[in-house]
């Protein structure tokens, strides 16, 4: 018999169907209840054909939750809705695993300024505990609020994180190049993301000012003490999904490529995800799975570090990493409901 059960709010998108995909043969949960605001009424299979033979499940409406008694609540809602859910019901019901930007930050100000809302829950922004299992385990178990990480900082910040800890490189002269498929925008048609306009097509966005930037300086701060400045640039790949981090940054004291490569396989060689590489990875072998592949190397020409990274945006850059989280709090198995090879080709 599984031991808790879950709801997932705002289920009809990516992330939401990824989460049901995920949960929905989990040994140790059951979906008590699906949300949608759009779709009520209908079968999840109705909006998400995939699931078919596999999960029945009616899509409720939001303010049926209360008719249930939830351990934990899934919100894959936008960015600016998450914090009004959390302001109604508070955390002493269930707890919550928030996969918007809503919780990323302890300080209402950089929230407001980066995502240009008012933030209407900002009593529970010091609550929220930054959900990359790697680097926050330990207060990711007692937690009652879990912010999800974004998919490009989660790139970003596993394969840099060992180097600014380690006190390796220069902290505030970090470039991180970074390449999305589609699906890193939602399910929603937007002009930008019409076929004609992605397929053959390669693009940057967002140059300066992309929200993930605060995101990844904040976090490599809080995690290793040390100040840290990214310049940051998202580019848009013609493909459904996946990211491939490429950063570059200054040794602060003599390194070789084979000390690099160490520092990488004595932080990671533990973790469930994180796989360390010989080589530069490649999107197609993360596909569908919850791995990070990491590689790292010197050039002593330039005088510079330089790592790839690869994750499937909506797993480990979302509904995996919340899942992983999930297993976390309920004191499971971190790799339960996870254990997916990568598809490929």
């Amino acid at each position: 018999m599984p031991k808790y059960s879950v709801a997932i709010v705002g289920a009809t998108g990516y992330t939401g169907s990824e989460l049901v995909r995920l949960l929905a043969h989990h040994p140790d949960v059951t979906i008590d209840i699906v949300t949608s605001e759009s779709n009520k009424g209908k079968n999840i299979t109705d909006v998400h054909p995939h699931l078919l033979d596999v999960v029945d499940i009616e899509l409720r409406s939001v303010k049926e939750i209360s008719d249930h008694k939830p351990d934990l609540v899934f919100l894959a809602l936008p960015h600016g809705v998450s914090m009004d859910f959390v302001k109604e019901h508070g955390l002493d019901k269930f707890i919550i695993i928030d996969l918007s930007g809503d919780f990323r930050f302890s300080s209402r100000g950089i929230y407001e300024e980066w995502y240009k809302k008012t933030h209407v829950a900002p009593q529970f922004m010091e609550e929220a505990v930054y959900g990359l299992p790697e680097l926050f385990r330990d207060n990711i178990r007692n937690a009652r609020l879990v912010a999800n990480p974004g998919c490009y900082p989660t790139s970003a910040i596993l394969a840099l994180a060992p180097l600014i800890k380690r006190g390796l490189i220069n902290p505030t002269s970090i470039v991180v190049d970074s390449k999305s498929g589609v699906t890193g925008a939602g399910a929603k048609p937007k002009q930008g993301l019409h076929f004609p306009n992605v397929f053959g097509n390669f693009s940057a966005y967002s140059l300066v000012n992309h929200r993930h930037t605060p995101e990844i300086e904040n976090t490599l701060q809080m995690y290793t003490g040390y100040s840290t400045e990214v310049l940051f640039t998202p580019h848009l790949l013609p493909i459904d999904r996946g990211i491939l981090t490429t950063t570059y940054s200054t040794p602060k004291k003599p390194v070789i490529a084979e000390m690099v490569e160490e520092l990488y396989h004595s932080v990671y060689e533990k973790e469930h995800f994180v796989r360390v590489f010989g080589e530069p990875p490649t999107v197609k072998n993360i596909r569908g799975s919850n791995y990070c592949d990491i590689y790292a190397t010197y050039d002593e020409r330039t005088n510079k570090i330089i790592t790839v990274s690869t994750i499937d945006n909506l797993m480990k850059g979302a509904a995996g990493q919340a899942v992983q989280n999930m297993n976390i709090v309920f004191g499971l198995i971190e790799s339960t409901g996870l254990k997916h090879i990568p598809l490929n080709p």
